[in-house]
């Protein structure tokens, strides 16, 4: 059986699905990842097959205003678009599509007839329970929650417009709006397994059939991987440091933040390792030392906090350490997975990008860490963590579907 899983968007928004499919590959699935070309080595090196969509993500890390964010989405959704029809050949037994291939995916399995299953990373169905992700906004109440989430759906599938109807015309489909697509696989009960974990996003009631939360895809990594020896070195000269990192965001900012992460730091009288990531963050010192990208899995349960984006990724890659967190959300689902943190008390209040100064980093690093309570809620989560197997429960909705 031939899987291919389509994903697209910034490391975080791709690396799960390598140790997805490095799952389905162990149960005996031929599995491809078409993704951007940035991520071909990682691809590579989980065992399988990369197929290339054309898009360049990387100017995506500068943007922070909502309008330039749908901009530069709706560019990168029509590169996309392009090159979509190419990765899915004849052999394709199965497609597996994030959140952001989806809306176009779609297309595929009407021209093909390929069965195809939702695996996202976040809840994007509208639910009275929570805001859509995006909005980052504080709960309005269920009536509201819920018309607000359908209008974010709305807003979502306004990018799609040009791809899809690209897309169509070169699959001599009849033309569809992305929004009517997506009403007829809501009303199919189209199944979606969503990879996080119910510690953080409880499965919401009033979701139709065919909506469920699996717990975690986490990214491959080789099991002999080892930590750098500088870095190795670092961990053992002192007490537990603190990881600050903003992933993809904030690109062209290195010089500030860095300059914020050191004063913050030396103010909370803590030792400190910064993740240059895109924003390009360095800086030296006995008490400070600047890394390239590891394995969470193999730093985070050694550190005494993380500072991050809050992307989901790396939210639930501390929870699982069982590491407190302070979240300085920059854009996108980033403001919804820190509030989540916080909710469950595993992180302080988020610290709004635009708002981040030394001085309210280095507060919340020192209540992050001295006080014990954020300690224990993530070490409870990280219990929760444990017991959920998210790539286990997802290959049993593949292997349903493929041999049901």
């Amino acid at each position: 059986m031939r899987i291919l899983i389509a994903a697209a968007g910034s490391r975080g928004d791709v690396a799960p699905y390598t140790g997805l499919g490095a799952e389905l590959r162990r149960a005996g699935y031929d599995v491809a990842l078409a993704t951007t070309d940035t991520f071909a080595p990682l691809v590579r090196d989980a065992g399988l097959k990369f197929r290339s969509l054309p898009a360049d993500t990387r100017a995506r890390g500068g943007v922070t205003g909502k309008r330039e964010l749908m901009r530069t989405a709706a560019a990168f959704i029509t590169d996309l678009g392009q090159g979509f029809a190419d990765v899915v050949d004849d052999g394709t037994d199965l497609l597996l599509l994030s959140t952001t291939t989806a809306p176009l995916g779609w297309h595929l399995t009407e021209a093909t007839g390929t069965p195809s299953l939702g695996v996202y990373l976040q809840p994007t169905a509208p639910t009275g329970d929570f805001p859509p992700v995006v909005t980052g906004s504080r709960s309005l109440g269920r009536l509201a929650n819920r018309a607000t989430g359908r209008f974010a759906l709305r807003m979502a599938d306004r990018v799609y417009e040009q791809a899809v109807a690209q897309l169509r015309h070169r699959l001599q489909l009849p033309p569809a709006s992305p929004s009517a697509m997506r009403r007829r696989q809501e009303q199919a009960n189209w199944p979606i397994v969503h990879g996080f974990s119910t510690a953080l996003v409880p499965r919401p009631s009033d979701w139709r059939p065919g909506l469920e939360i699996v717990g975690n895809w986490w990214p491959h990594h080789a099991a002999t991987e080892q930590l750098p020896t500088e870095l190795e070195d670092f961990l053992t000269a002192g007490p537990r440091p603190v990881l600050i990192g903003f992933g993809s965001m904030a690109s062209g900012d290195g010089e500030r933040l860095s300059e914020i992460a050191v004063r913050a730091l030396r103010r909370a009288g803590l030792r400190g390792i910064l993740q240059a990531g895109s924003a390009q963050l360095a800086a030296d010192g006995d008490d400070v030392l600047t890394i390239g990208d590891v394995p969470h899995a193999l730093l985070f349960p050694r550190l005494a906090a993380v500072v991050h984006h809050g992307g989901a990724g790396t939210s639930a890659a501390a929870l699982r350490a069982g590491v407190p967190a302070v979240t300085v959300p920059v854009t996108a689902d980033q403001p919804f997975w820190a509030g989540r943190l916080a909710a469950i008390g595993a992180a302080t209040d988020p610290i709004p990008f635009r708002s981040l100064t030394a001085e309210r980093l280095a507060d919340s690093l020192h209540r992050v860490v001295k006080q014990q309570a954020y300690s224990r809620a993530a070490a409870e989560a990280a219990h929760h963590l444990m017991t959920e197997d998210g790539a286990g429960q997802a290959l049993k909705v593949v292997q349903q579907l493929t041999e049901g």
